[in-house]
Protein backbone atom coordinates (compact mmCIF):
# COMPACT_ATOMS: atom_id res chain seq x y z
CA UNK A 1 0.00 0.00 0.00
CA UNK A 2 1.18 3.48 -0.76
CA UNK A 3 -0.94 5.86 1.29
CA UNK A 4 2.16 7.87 2.13
CA UNK A 5 3.02 8.49 -1.50
CA UNK A 6 -0.53 9.59 -2.32
CA UNK A 7 -0.15 12.56 -0.03
CA UNK A 8 -3.46 11.79 1.63
CA UNK A 9 -4.32 11.23 5.25
CA UNK A 10 -3.71 7.93 6.96
CA UNK A 11 -6.29 5.16 6.53
CA UNK A 12 -8.50 4.06 9.39
CA UNK A 13 -9.30 0.55 10.58
CA UNK A 14 -12.48 -1.13 11.73
CA UNK A 15 -12.09 -4.46 13.53
CA UNK A 16 -15.01 -6.81 12.93
CA UNK A 17 -15.71 -10.02 14.81
CA UNK A 18 -16.40 -13.36 13.06
CA UNK A 19 -19.49 -13.59 10.86
CA UNK A 20 -22.63 -15.29 12.15
CA UNK A 21 -23.19 -18.90 11.14
CA UNK A 22 -25.04 -19.68 9.08
CA UNK A 23 -24.36 -16.37 7.35
CA UNK A 24 -27.48 -15.16 5.55
CA UNK A 25 -27.99 -11.76 4.04
CA UNK A 26 -30.18 -10.77 7.00
CA UNK A 27 -27.73 -11.93 9.69
CA UNK A 28 -24.75 -10.30 7.95
CA UNK A 29 -26.69 -7.05 7.75
CA UNK A 30 -27.69 -7.28 11.42
CA UNK A 31 -24.09 -8.02 12.44
CA UNK A 32 -22.09 -5.60 10.34
CA UNK A 33 -24.29 -2.76 9.16
CA UNK A 34 -24.52 -0.83 12.48
CA UNK A 35 -20.73 -0.61 13.08
CA UNK A 36 -19.94 0.03 9.41
CA UNK A 37 -22.51 2.80 9.11
CA UNK A 38 -21.20 4.46 12.28
CA UNK A 39 -17.59 4.37 11.05
CA UNK A 40 -18.45 5.58 7.54
CA UNK A 41 -20.54 8.42 8.97
CA UNK A 42 -17.61 9.61 11.08
CA UNK A 43 -15.16 9.52 8.17
CA UNK A 44 -17.29 11.19 5.47
CA UNK A 45 -16.88 14.82 4.44
CA UNK A 46 -13.11 14.74 4.68
CA UNK A 47 -11.35 17.29 2.48
CA UNK A 48 -9.15 14.61 0.96
CA UNK A 49 -11.47 11.64 1.07
CA UNK A 50 -10.96 8.82 3.57
CA UNK A 51 -9.84 5.19 3.41
CA UNK A 52 -11.26 2.56 5.75
CA UNK A 53 -9.77 -0.92 5.99
CA UNK A 54 -12.51 -3.35 7.02
CA UNK A 55 -10.72 -6.19 8.82
CA UNK A 56 -13.01 -9.18 9.30
CA UNK A 57 -11.51 -11.68 11.72
CA UNK A 58 -12.42 -15.36 11.66
CA UNK A 59 -10.63 -18.72 11.42
CA UNK A 60 -10.75 -18.68 7.62
CA UNK A 61 -7.85 -21.10 7.20
CA UNK A 62 -7.65 -24.74 8.19
CA UNK A 63 -4.60 -26.97 8.42
CA UNK A 64 -2.00 -27.61 11.10
CA UNK A 65 1.02 -26.30 9.22
CA UNK A 66 1.62 -22.73 8.03
CA UNK A 67 2.56 -23.72 4.48
CA UNK A 68 -0.31 -26.17 4.04
CA UNK A 69 -3.41 -24.11 4.73
CA UNK A 70 -6.75 -24.47 2.96
CA UNK A 71 -9.85 -22.31 2.78
CA UNK A 72 -13.45 -22.49 1.60
CA UNK A 73 -13.51 -20.10 -1.36
CA UNK A 74 -17.31 -20.10 -1.78
CA UNK A 75 -17.76 -19.06 1.85
CA UNK A 76 -15.00 -16.45 1.72
CA UNK A 77 -16.20 -14.77 -1.47
CA UNK A 78 -19.81 -14.83 -0.25
CA UNK A 79 -18.73 -13.02 2.92
CA UNK A 80 -16.78 -10.42 0.92
CA UNK A 81 -19.79 -9.98 -1.39
CA UNK A 82 -22.08 -9.54 1.59
CA UNK A 83 -19.80 -6.92 3.13
CA UNK A 84 -19.40 -4.93 -0.07
CA UNK A 85 -23.16 -5.17 -0.57
CA UNK A 86 -23.73 -3.65 2.88
CA UNK A 87 -21.08 -1.02 2.18
CA UNK A 88 -22.74 -0.11 -1.13
CA UNK A 89 -26.15 0.25 0.52
CA UNK A 90 -24.75 2.48 3.29
CA UNK A 91 -22.81 4.68 0.87
CA UNK A 92 -25.81 4.99 -1.47
CA UNK A 93 -28.03 5.94 1.47
CA UNK A 94 -25.56 8.58 2.68
CA UNK A 95 -24.63 9.75 -0.86
CA UNK A 96 -20.96 8.91 -0.28
CA UNK A 97 -18.75 7.91 -3.24
CA UNK A 98 -16.96 4.64 -2.44
CA UNK A 99 -14.77 4.09 -5.49
CA UNK A 100 -10.98 4.45 -5.32
CA UNK A 101 -9.67 8.03 -5.61
CA UNK A 102 -13.17 9.53 -5.64
CA UNK A 103 -11.98 12.76 -4.01
CA UNK A 104 -13.38 14.94 -1.20
CA UNK A 105 -16.28 13.47 0.74
CA UNK A 106 -15.58 9.92 -0.39
CA UNK A 107 -14.83 6.85 1.71
CA UNK A 108 -12.79 4.14 -0.02
CA UNK A 109 -13.59 0.94 1.88
CA UNK A 110 -11.41 -2.13 1.41
CA UNK A 111 -12.21 -5.48 2.99
CA UNK A 112 -9.36 -7.58 4.38
CA UNK A 113 -9.87 -11.12 5.69
CA UNK A 114 -7.78 -11.83 8.79
CA UNK A 115 -7.32 -15.40 10.00
CA UNK A 116 -7.98 -15.40 13.73
CA UNK A 117 -9.49 -17.89 16.15
CA UNK A 118 -10.84 -15.97 19.18
CA UNK A 119 -9.95 -18.93 21.40
CA UNK A 120 -6.26 -18.79 20.47
CA UNK A 121 -3.82 -17.56 23.09
CA UNK A 122 -0.94 -15.32 21.94
CA UNK A 123 2.06 -15.28 24.27
CA UNK A 124 5.25 -13.20 24.08
CA UNK A 125 4.14 -11.58 20.85
CA UNK A 126 6.78 -9.80 18.81
CA UNK A 127 5.99 -7.97 15.55
CA UNK A 128 6.69 -10.31 12.64
CA UNK A 129 5.46 -10.95 9.12
CA UNK A 130 4.78 -14.63 8.51
CA UNK A 131 2.84 -15.84 5.50
CA UNK A 132 1.11 -19.06 4.57
CA UNK A 133 0.49 -20.57 1.13
CA UNK A 134 -2.60 -18.35 0.85
CA UNK A 135 -3.04 -14.61 0.48
CA UNK A 136 -4.84 -14.39 3.85
CA UNK A 137 -2.71 -13.31 6.84
CA UNK A 138 -3.23 -14.00 10.53
CA UNK A 139 -3.92 -11.37 13.17
CA UNK A 140 -0.28 -11.17 14.27
CA UNK A 141 0.98 -10.46 10.75
CA UNK A 142 -1.88 -8.04 10.16
CA UNK A 143 -0.91 -6.08 13.28
CA UNK A 144 2.74 -6.08 12.22
CA UNK A 145 2.25 -4.99 8.59
CA UNK A 146 -0.86 -2.77 8.56
CA UNK A 147 -0.04 0.58 10.17
CA UNK A 148 -0.11 3.41 11.12
CA UNK A 149 -3.81 4.22 11.53
CA UNK A 150 -5.73 7.47 11.84
CA UNK A 151 -8.56 5.84 13.80
CA UNK A 152 -9.27 2.31 14.99
CA UNK A 153 -12.98 1.53 15.26
CA UNK A 154 -14.15 -1.39 17.38
CA UNK A 155 -17.61 -2.71 18.15
CA UNK A 156 -19.36 -2.23 21.47
CA UNK A 157 -19.97 -5.80 22.59
CA UNK A 158 -18.08 -8.50 24.47
CA UNK A 159 -16.62 -10.11 21.36
CA UNK A 160 -15.59 -6.70 20.02
CA UNK A 161 -13.73 -5.72 23.19
CA UNK A 162 -12.06 -9.13 23.37
CA UNK A 163 -10.82 -8.74 19.79
CA UNK A 164 -9.60 -5.20 20.46
CA UNK A 165 -7.71 -6.31 23.58
CA UNK A 166 -5.92 -9.09 21.70
CA UNK A 167 -5.10 -6.80 18.79
CA UNK A 168 -3.76 -3.98 20.97
CA UNK A 169 -1.45 -6.37 22.83
CA UNK A 170 0.16 -7.07 19.47
CA UNK A 171 -0.05 -3.51 18.21
CA UNK A 172 1.42 -1.68 21.21
CA UNK A 173 4.96 -2.22 19.91
CA UNK A 174 4.00 -1.03 16.43
CA UNK A 175 2.21 2.31 16.91
CA UNK A 176 1.61 4.49 19.95
CA UNK A 177 -2.07 5.36 19.98
CA UNK A 178 -3.83 8.27 21.65
CA UNK A 179 -7.17 7.74 23.31
CA UNK A 180 -9.11 9.72 20.68
CA UNK A 181 -7.86 7.33 17.98
CA UNK A 182 -9.78 4.42 19.53
CA UNK A 183 -13.42 4.85 18.57
CA UNK A 184 -16.17 2.57 19.84
CA UNK A 185 -19.10 2.04 17.47
CA UNK A 186 -22.45 0.37 17.89
CA UNK A 187 -22.22 -3.40 17.84
CA UNK A 188 -24.60 -5.41 15.73
CA UNK A 189 -25.79 -8.97 16.21
CA UNK A 190 -23.31 -10.98 18.29
CA UNK A 191 -23.44 -14.76 18.25
CA UNK A 192 -21.57 -16.97 20.67
CA UNK A 193 -20.02 -19.85 18.72
CA UNK A 194 -16.89 -21.92 18.75
CA UNK A 195 -15.27 -20.85 15.48
CA UNK A 196 -12.65 -23.59 15.64
CA UNK A 197 -15.33 -26.29 15.40
CA UNK A 198 -14.65 -28.03 12.03
CA UNK A 199 -18.40 -28.32 11.39
CA UNK A 200 -18.46 -24.58 10.74
CA UNK A 201 -16.24 -24.85 7.67
CA UNK A 202 -17.47 -25.55 4.17
CA UNK A 203 -15.75 -27.73 1.57
CA UNK A 204 -12.14 -26.69 1.05
CA UNK A 205 -11.01 -25.27 -2.29
CA UNK A 206 -8.01 -26.32 -4.36
CA UNK A 207 -5.72 -23.32 -4.85
CA UNK A 208 -4.07 -22.49 -8.18
CA UNK A 209 -0.77 -21.28 -9.58
CA UNK A 210 -2.26 -19.05 -12.30
CA UNK A 211 -5.60 -17.28 -11.97
CA UNK A 212 -7.21 -15.02 -14.59
CA UNK A 213 -9.83 -12.28 -14.49
CA UNK A 214 -11.03 -9.80 -17.09
CA UNK A 215 -12.91 -6.51 -16.96
CA UNK A 216 -12.92 -2.79 -17.64
CA UNK A 217 -12.14 -1.68 -14.06
CA UNK A 218 -13.09 1.93 -14.71
CA UNK A 219 -13.47 4.02 -11.53
CA UNK A 220 -12.72 1.02 -9.30
CA UNK A 221 -15.87 0.48 -7.22
CA UNK A 222 -17.07 -2.15 -4.69
CA UNK A 223 -18.07 -4.59 -7.44
CA UNK A 224 -14.53 -4.50 -8.83
CA UNK A 225 -13.05 -4.79 -5.34
CA UNK A 226 -15.11 -7.93 -4.76
CA UNK A 227 -13.94 -9.53 -8.02
CA UNK A 228 -10.27 -8.72 -7.51
CA UNK A 229 -10.15 -9.77 -3.87
CA UNK A 230 -12.08 -12.99 -4.49
CA UNK A 231 -9.76 -13.90 -7.35
CA UNK A 232 -6.49 -13.55 -5.41
CA UNK A 233 -7.90 -15.81 -2.69
CA UNK A 234 -7.50 -18.65 -5.21
CA UNK A 235 -3.72 -18.23 -5.48
CA UNK A 236 -1.44 -20.95 -4.14
CA UNK A 237 1.50 -18.88 -2.91
CA UNK A 238 4.89 -20.65 -3.06
CA UNK A 239 7.60 -20.38 -0.43
CA UNK A 240 10.28 -17.74 -0.92
CA UNK A 241 12.93 -20.44 -1.09
CA UNK A 242 11.19 -21.97 -4.11
CA UNK A 243 12.23 -18.95 -6.21
CA UNK A 244 9.06 -19.10 -8.26
CA UNK A 245 5.79 -17.22 -8.21
CA UNK A 246 2.08 -17.66 -8.62
CA UNK A 247 0.43 -15.36 -11.15
CA UNK A 248 -2.74 -13.32 -11.20
CA UNK A 249 -3.45 -12.16 -14.75
CA UNK A 250 -5.88 -9.25 -15.00
CA UNK A 251 -7.12 -8.55 -18.51
CA UNK A 252 -8.20 -4.90 -18.72
CA UNK A 253 -10.19 -3.68 -21.70
CA UNK A 254 -8.23 -1.37 -24.00
CA UNK A 255 -9.21 2.25 -24.56
CA UNK A 256 -10.19 1.69 -28.20
CA UNK A 257 -12.97 -0.74 -27.30
CA UNK A 258 -14.51 1.72 -24.85
CA UNK A 259 -15.01 4.75 -27.07
CA UNK A 260 -18.70 3.95 -27.55
CA UNK A 261 -19.41 3.45 -23.86
CA UNK A 262 -21.87 5.85 -22.26
CA UNK A 263 -20.15 8.99 -20.95
CA UNK A 264 -16.91 7.78 -22.53
CA UNK A 265 -15.29 11.18 -21.99
CA UNK A 266 -15.17 10.34 -18.26
CA UNK A 267 -13.56 6.95 -18.83
CA UNK A 268 -10.15 6.56 -17.19
CA UNK A 269 -7.19 5.75 -19.48
CA UNK A 270 -5.94 2.15 -19.50
CA UNK A 271 -2.74 2.84 -17.57
CA UNK A 272 -4.68 4.64 -14.82
CA UNK A 273 -7.10 1.73 -14.53
CA UNK A 274 -4.25 -0.79 -14.44
CA UNK A 275 -2.31 1.06 -11.76
CA UNK A 276 -5.46 1.47 -9.66
CA UNK A 277 -6.01 -2.30 -9.84
CA UNK A 278 -2.45 -2.89 -8.62
CA UNK A 279 -2.80 -0.30 -5.88
CA UNK A 280 -6.02 -1.88 -4.63
CA UNK A 281 -4.50 -5.37 -4.69
CA UNK A 282 -1.60 -4.08 -2.62
CA UNK A 283 -4.10 -3.71 0.23
CA UNK A 284 -4.31 -7.49 0.57
CA UNK A 285 -0.93 -8.52 -0.88
CA UNK A 286 1.74 -6.01 0.21
CA UNK A 287 3.34 -6.82 3.56
CA UNK A 288 6.11 -4.90 5.30
CA UNK A 289 7.09 -4.27 8.91
CA UNK A 290 7.28 -0.60 7.87
CA UNK A 291 3.58 -0.54 7.00
CA UNK A 292 2.83 2.37 4.68
CA UNK A 293 5.26 4.83 6.23
CA UNK A 294 7.20 4.97 2.99
CA UNK A 295 6.72 4.13 -0.67
CA UNK A 296 6.48 0.36 -1.14
CA UNK A 297 8.73 -1.37 -3.64
CA UNK A 298 6.28 -3.22 -5.88
CA UNK A 299 8.97 -4.18 -8.40
CA UNK A 300 6.93 -2.58 -11.17
CA UNK A 301 7.79 -3.26 -14.78
CA UNK A 302 5.98 -1.64 -17.69
CA UNK A 303 5.85 -2.17 -21.41
CA UNK A 304 3.30 -1.47 -24.11
CA UNK A 305 -0.04 -2.91 -23.01
CA UNK A 306 1.30 -4.52 -19.84
CA UNK A 307 2.13 -3.55 -16.26
CA UNK A 308 3.53 -6.09 -13.81
CA UNK A 309 4.02 -5.93 -10.05
CA UNK A 310 5.50 -8.37 -7.57
CA UNK A 311 4.52 -8.87 -3.95
CA UNK A 312 5.80 -10.83 -0.96
CA UNK A 313 9.40 -11.23 -2.10
CA UNK A 314 8.38 -12.07 -5.64
CA UNK A 315 6.17 -15.03 -4.73
CA UNK A 316 3.06 -13.27 -6.11
CA UNK A 317 3.08 -11.71 -9.57
CA UNK A 318 0.30 -9.43 -10.79
CA UNK A 319 0.16 -9.03 -14.56
CA UNK A 320 -2.20 -6.41 -15.96
CA UNK A 321 -2.55 -6.80 -19.73
CA UNK A 322 -4.59 -4.89 -22.28
CA UNK A 323 -7.31 -6.91 -24.00
CA UNK A 324 -8.87 -6.03 -27.34
CA UNK A 325 -11.36 -8.91 -27.57
CA UNK A 326 -13.56 -10.95 -25.20
CA UNK A 327 -10.92 -13.64 -24.68
CA UNK A 328 -7.63 -11.89 -23.99
CA UNK A 329 -4.70 -14.08 -22.91
CA UNK A 330 -6.93 -17.04 -22.00
CA UNK A 331 -6.76 -18.29 -25.61
CA UNK A 332 -3.19 -17.22 -26.37
CA UNK A 333 -1.50 -18.89 -23.40
CA UNK A 334 -2.13 -22.48 -22.32
CA UNK A 335 -0.43 -22.04 -18.95
CA UNK A 336 -3.45 -21.03 -16.88
CA UNK A 337 -5.52 -22.83 -14.27
CA UNK A 338 -8.57 -20.85 -13.20
CA UNK A 339 -10.85 -18.11 -14.50
CA UNK A 340 -12.94 -15.89 -12.23
CA UNK A 341 -16.25 -14.59 -13.58
CA UNK A 342 -19.34 -12.84 -12.29
CA UNK A 343 -22.93 -13.74 -13.04
CA UNK A 344 -22.96 -11.35 -15.98
CA UNK A 345 -19.76 -12.79 -17.52
CA UNK A 346 -20.60 -16.47 -16.93
CA UNK A 347 -21.26 -17.06 -20.63
CA UNK A 348 -17.86 -15.55 -21.43
CA UNK A 349 -16.18 -18.18 -19.27
CA UNK A 350 -17.97 -20.92 -21.17
CA UNK A 351 -16.86 -19.36 -24.48
CA UNK A 352 -13.25 -19.23 -23.28
CA UNK A 353 -13.21 -22.95 -22.54
CA UNK A 354 -14.81 -23.72 -25.88
CA UNK A 355 -11.98 -21.83 -27.61
CA UNK A 356 -9.35 -23.58 -25.48
CA UNK A 357 -10.86 -26.92 -26.41
CA UNK A 358 -10.40 -26.01 -30.08
CA UNK A 359 -6.69 -25.56 -29.32
CA UNK A 360 -6.57 -28.92 -27.58
CA UNK A 361 -5.85 -27.21 -24.24
CA UNK A 362 -7.19 -28.11 -20.81
CA UNK A 363 -10.26 -26.15 -19.72
CA UNK A 364 -9.96 -23.50 -17.02
CA UNK A 365 -11.73 -24.12 -13.75
CA UNK A 366 -14.47 -21.49 -13.55
CA UNK A 367 -15.19 -19.68 -10.28
CA UNK A 368 -18.25 -17.45 -10.15
CA UNK A 369 -18.39 -14.47 -7.80
CA UNK A 370 -21.68 -13.07 -6.53
CA UNK A 371 -22.99 -9.91 -8.17
CA UNK A 372 -23.39 -6.86 -5.95
CA UNK A 373 -26.77 -5.22 -5.64
CA UNK A 374 -26.98 -1.84 -3.93
CA UNK A 375 -30.72 -2.00 -3.31
CA UNK A 376 -32.37 -2.91 -0.04
CA UNK A 377 -33.93 -6.34 -0.48
CA UNK A 378 -35.42 -8.88 1.88
CA UNK A 379 -33.52 -11.98 2.87
CA UNK A 380 -35.92 -14.10 0.83
CA UNK A 381 -34.44 -12.60 -2.34
CA UNK A 382 -31.54 -14.39 -4.08
CA UNK A 383 -28.06 -12.92 -3.74
CA UNK A 384 -27.40 -13.63 -7.41
CA UNK A 385 -29.68 -11.93 -9.86
CA UNK A 386 -30.06 -11.66 -13.60
CA UNK A 387 -31.21 -8.07 -13.25
CA UNK A 388 -27.88 -6.27 -13.23
CA UNK A 389 -29.31 -2.80 -13.79
CA UNK A 390 -29.36 -1.96 -10.09
CA UNK A 391 -25.81 -3.01 -9.25
CA UNK A 392 -23.01 -0.56 -8.63
CA UNK A 393 -21.53 0.28 -12.04
CA UNK A 394 -18.82 2.37 -13.66
CA UNK A 395 -21.46 3.77 -16.02
CA UNK A 396 -23.44 5.12 -13.06
CA UNK A 397 -20.28 6.75 -11.67
CA UNK A 398 -19.44 8.36 -15.03
CA UNK A 399 -23.02 9.60 -15.30
CA UNK A 400 -22.74 11.21 -11.87
CA UNK A 401 -19.52 12.92 -12.91
CA UNK A 402 -21.15 14.19 -16.10
CA UNK A 403 -24.14 15.52 -14.18
CA UNK A 404 -21.86 17.17 -11.61
CA UNK A 405 -19.88 18.84 -14.41
CA UNK A 406 -23.15 20.09 -15.92
CA UNK A 407 -24.07 21.80 -12.66
CA UNK A 408 -20.82 23.75 -12.47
Amino acid sequence: MSFASEGGSLPSLILLTPPPRPASRATLDATYRPPLEAAISKLKNGEEGATLIVAVTSPFLTGQFLRHKTLSWPEAQALIAGLYGIISIICAKLSIPSEVHAGPGSVDLRVVLVDHDPSRQYRDFKPAVETSNTTIVDLATFASAYHPWKYIFHVNNEAGYSLLTTYLKMFERVQTLRQHQLVVVEGGLSMSIKPSDPSHFGPQTNLHTTVCLGGTFDHLHPGHKLLLHSAVLLLNVPERAAKKSCRFIVGITGDELLKRKKYAEYMQPWDVRAMTVIEFLSTVLYLSRDGWKSDPDLHLSKKEGEIMARFRDGTIEIQCVVIQDPFGPTITSEDMDALVVSGETRSGGEAVNAKRQEHGWHPLEIFEVDVLDAEEVGDDQPTKTRDFATKISSTAIRKQKAEARGRI
